[in-house]
């Protein structure tokens, strides 16, 4: 009688156990990172490209670069910016919006370069006022971005680039794109103007500012490591956080 008591017993604490290869299954499981998503923000020309490769080397985080090689609208864009402004802005956006989707629904740390906020608040606005996109268009822009933007959330780290037109101007003409020799320099600087405005007002995640005037990080080691120890503590106190 005892040992039929016992048997009834065990039997129904099974119910409420998890078996035990289910736990085992649980810890072999790679841990989700605690940061996911660090991104690179700044004007044409800042560097972005550059220190976003040196800090996913560095970290062994993964990239996900701004799609200008393969883009079917940039280069007519710098030649007819009127014709070709809307059609730009939506591919950049879609382009954004599913990097952003693939970072969150990943297991790595992904650094980008850009974000889907620059798009939104410094160029799309930026062709609008210039008389380079209709208010229609702009509109329907906005519109969409919005409806993105409530189904995703902003980087863990967003590290801004700040520079300077002669340091812009510098990087434009060493990296040699035939597409951007016709770029303006009041171009540049409504886009400097916008950028300072929306950092400024910046709330939707961590900050880290780096005056790219003042370091080099391309050719200088010593300049890449202090940024790698600044990061390093942002990435820290969110650890913390």
């Amino acid at each position: 009688m005892q040992i039929l008591d016992e048997t009834l017993f065990l039997a129904k604490i099974s119910n409420f156990v998890p078996p035990l290869k289910h736990h085992l299954r649980l810890m072999n499981e790679p841990a989700k990172p605690s940061i996911k998503h660090v991104a690179i923000a700044g004007n044409i020309g800042a560097g972005k490209t550059t220190l976003c490769s040196k800090l996913a080397r560095h970290f062994g985080w993964d990239t996900h670069f701004e799609s200008t090689d393969d883009n079917p609208y940039l280069a007519d864009f710098y030649h007819d910016m009127q014709r070709w402004s809307f059609n730009l802005q939506i591919y950049f956006l879609n382009n954004r919006y599913q990097q952003v989707l693939k970072i969150l629904q990943g297991d790595r740390t992904v650094i980008q370069d850009r974000t889907i906020y620059e798009d939104a608040f410094i160029f799309a606005p930026n062709l609008h006022d210039m008389g380079l996109m209709t208010s229609r268009d702009f509109d329907n822009y906005f519109s969409l971005f919005r409806t993105m933007s409530s189904q995703i959330q902003a980087p863990d780290l967003l590290i801004y680039l700040k520079a300077s037109i002669p340091t812009l101007v510098a990087h434009i003409q060493s990296r040699g794109r035939d597409y951007e020799g016709s770029m303006s320099l009041d171009y540049l600087k409504r886009l400097n103007d916008r950028y300072e405005q929306w950092i400024g007002s910046y709330q939707e995640g961590k900050l880290l500012v780096i005056n790219a005037d003042e370091i080099d990080f391309e050719s200088n080691p010593e300049d890449l490591g202090k940024i790698v120890n600044t990061v390093q503590g942002e990435l820290h106190g969110l650890f913390q956080g």
